[in-house]
């Protein structure tokens, strides 16, 4: 039985509840994740590109040090640039925020795969879940910054859409339960795991283990967890890989 993706309510990675499932459009959603010149508009020439880079790398470590409401002059200063560049890329705060976000959810997810192609199912399973909790724990800031502003422009054009509907948590959505599929279904297949485990469940485990990041020691909390959870995972496996079972049936 492979791990699959259900379509029930459940809360993501930062905190919403809502109806989840796979992006229609593997293509549009990747686009989404381009910065802005790169959508369908002029390239950006390497220097330009160079800068984006360098505003992101520089505002991910600021957001994750002094919070989302750092100045985004130091940021800019940090990024080896000046303001005006830094809101040529960003014209506002909330556009900053919501690209590093992004750009962080896509690398987390991108980890998935390096880590299938390099060690044992069992393994990377083990070592995303723990980087996950890490990450969305110290990132859920930006999470929380992000649902305000949404929920700030529904309520300015007079929308109804819920914030954790919005574009950005539908993309990021879709890529943490991607990810969790991928890892699960290999694990499923080594006989390391139970089958009866979605990427649904997996990541709402998850996310309730990132509430503890309040706490002085919630690293370690968080680390032991984890453990707890993977050897909830692995109770009931087969022990056995799906080929050699299939080999063994008449």
């Amino acid at each position: 039985m492979s791990a699959t993706v259900r379509t029930a309510d459940a809360p993501d990675a930062a905190g919403v509840s809502e109806s989840v499932s796979q992006p229609e459009s593997a293509k549009s959603e990747s686009l989404a994740s381009l910065p802005p010149c790169a959508q369908g508009q002029k390239p950006m020439r390497a220097d330009a590109k160079r800068n984006y880079d360098q505003l992101l790398i520089a505002a991910s470590a600021a957001f994750q040090a002094s919070g989302v409401d750092t100045s985004l002059e130091e940021i800019a200063r940090q990024a080896g640039v000046g303001i005006g560049t830094l809101y040529r890329h960003f014209p506002t705060r909330n556009a900053l925020i919501e690209s590093v976000y992004r750009r962080e959810v896509e690398l987390m997810c991108a980890r998935a795969d390096e880590l299938l192609r390099s060690e044992p199912a069992e393994r990377a399973l083990s070592e995303w879940m723990g980087g996950f909790v890490r990450h969305v724990a110290k990132k859920r800031g930006m999470a929380t910054a992000l649902k305000a502003a949404a929920a700030e422009a529904a309520e300015a054009s007079g929308g109804s859409t819920a914030p954790g509907d919005s574009e950005l948590f539908t993309y990021s959505r879709g890529l943490m339960y991607g990810a969790a599929n991928r890892l699960l279904a290999a694990a499923v297949a080594d006989g390391a795991i139970r089958a009866d485990v979605d990427s649904q469940d997996l990541v709402r485990a998850m996310s309730g283990i990132c509430l503890a990041n309040d706490q002085p020691d919630w690293q370690d909390q968080a680390a032991r967890l984890v453990n707890l959870l993977m050897d909830g995972l692995r109770f009931g496996a087969t022990g056995v890989p799906a080929t050699a079972t299939d080999t063994a049936s008449p």
